[in-house]
Order: C-alpha cells, then structure tokens, then sequence
C-alpha cells in the first residue's frame, strides 16, 4: 500500500544546519519556473549555474527563509552538490557534475516545463472540492505531486458513485470503459509530471515514480534504478 506521495531529501547547509526539502507549493514552484527559463539564455556553464542558484534562492523561501534574500545567501550557505540536490527535488531539474554535457545542457534537458500542463484546469477541478477559500491558498497548500494525487483520488471516487448509480440502472460502466481514450490521455498526462517530464506515456518504466511507484510494488527509487547513458561514470 502507497503511504508516501513523495519523497523527501534532507539538504545540509554549510554550517551543519539540515533543511528537510521536498516538492516546492505550488506557488514558489510558479516562481522557480520562472527563473529556470532564463536558464536558456546563459551564455556559459558559470551563468547558467548563477541562474540555477536563483532558483534554489527561491526555494528557499519554503525551505529556509533565512537565506532567501539573495543569491549571495545562497552561495555562502550551500554548497554546489547541495545547490543540486535542492533543485533535483523541488523542481525536477537533474543536473550531474560527472556528466561530459554542460551544465545549461543538461538543464534544458531536464524535461521541466508547464508548456504540456494546463495547470488552471487541474486547479480548477480540485478547487471544487471546497477546501480553500482561494486558489493562492490552494497553491500555498499543495505540490504538484499533493496536487495529482488529490485528483487521482477525487476522480476514482467520482467514477465509483457513476459506477454505481449505472449499476442501478443496470449499465456496467467498467466494459463500457475498457476502451476510454480520456483515462489514458489523464494517465499520461501523470506520467509526464511524475518522471519530470522524462516521458509522456503512461506504460513507460520512467512514470513509476513516486505514488505511481508505489501502486505497483516498484519504480525508480523503489527498487529499481537507471542511469544516464551520457554519464561517463555509468559506463564503471
């Protein structure tokens, strides 16, 4: 049984201090995203690198505020495996000192990016549940995967009331949707969040991660791991 909708990582800053970090809110995550694009236009690994650590400034403001104010709190504060360690876990962003390719390279290859997640109407969705009074308490309360796993739930217990007021009527509503294009397009959709991006159908071994992991028993993290074939180190 899941009992984990992610997974956590504790950051150790200079100074001995331990940050627990985990999937950014919603609403530092839209910050992050933003400043991860100007990635994109560094001219060097040492620019894209100062890009990268305003992104860890930013998550710091769910992590420890006390170092969020600038870059320099950043830099004087954490190290650079922490510095990519923080951004591994609270946006997806996968960066790996060994590896032959760049650092902006890698960057960009990440996979992050909200140009395939309409985001505002899976916030919508979930906001009908009545929990928060706006949708900036909804993002300050949930992370992406908080997010998904909310509307996996909700949507399995629409279905199973559908489900059963069909089966009143006598109407079997799971033949009838053996063959739903929709549900695959949603499990997809999942997939590409959960592996960052990595991949964007559900059947590939890169989407179980995290609470799809767990469903199944396994996944990356989970007992079962892959490397990057562009990592020298990979190839020990």
């Amino acid at each position: 049984m899941a009992t984990t909708i992610y997974n956590n990582k504790i950051i150790t800053l200079t100074d001995g201090t331990k940050l627990e970090a985990m999937p950014l809110k919603i609403k530092y995550l839209r910050e992050f995203m933003d400043a991860f694009q100007i990635v994109k236009e560094a001219r060097n690994d040492d620019e894209a690198i100062g890009f990268l650590v305003e992104c860890v400034r930013i998550a710091m403001k769910q992590y420890y505020p006390r170092i969020s104010r600038t870059v320099e709190d950043i830099e004087e504060n954490i190290d650079l495996p922490n510095i990519y360690e923080t951004l591994d876990i609270a946006g997806g962003i996968k960066i790996n000192s060994r590896s032959e390719d760049s650092v902006k390279s890698q960057a960009n290859d990440s996979g992050v990016t909200w140009d395939t997640l309409d985001l505002a109407k899976l916030e919508a969705e979930v906001f009908l549940l009545g929990i928060w009074k706006d949708y900036r308490e909804l993002e300050l309360s949930l992370s992406m995967p908080e997010l998904l796993a909310t509307l996996a739930s909700k949507r399995e217990l629409d279905y199973e009331e559908k489900k059963f007021l069909a089966a009143i009527q006598g109407v079997d509503l799971d033949a009838e949707n053996n063959s739903n294009k929709g549900q695959k397009e949603w499990e997809d959709m999942k997939a590409r969040v959960f592996s960052g991006g990595t991949t964007s159908d559900s059947n590939d071994v890169l989407s179980l991660q995290g609470v799809n992991a767990q469903k199944v028993g396994f996944g990356i993290g989970l007992g079962l791991d892959y490397e990057d074939a562009r990592d020298p180190s990979a190839m020990l």
